[in-house]
């Protein structure tokens, strides 16, 4: 079903102007992105970004599994906090 587990991560993108940061959010069922960020950093805020993009596209109804690596933008308290206070 879909809205169960996401997948996130980041990647970056060589710009004429520098790098470009690139977050997303992936269902794993649908195998579609549901929520993505840029940003010319990668901070927290990227994948916070993205996440909230997923909530607001998909409008959950139920807890969703949000997997990741353990890059410290995923392991920051800001995350933790975020992901809980939404139920993920």
């Amino acid at each position: 079903m879909p809205n169960q587990v996401w997948i996130t991560d980041i990647t970056y993108i060589k710009t004429h102007e520098g790098w470009l940061y690139l977050a997303v959010a992936l269902d794993l069922y649908a195998r579609c992105i549901v929520g993505w960020s840029m940003q010319s950093r990668m901070q927290t805020d990227l994948v916070t970004d993205a996440l909230l993009m997923a909530l607001w596209r998909r409008r959950l109804s139920s807890k969703v599994i949000v997997y990741s690596d353990q890059g410290s933008q995923f392991t920051s308290l800001k995350l933790q906090t975020f992901l809980k206070q939404h139920k993920m």
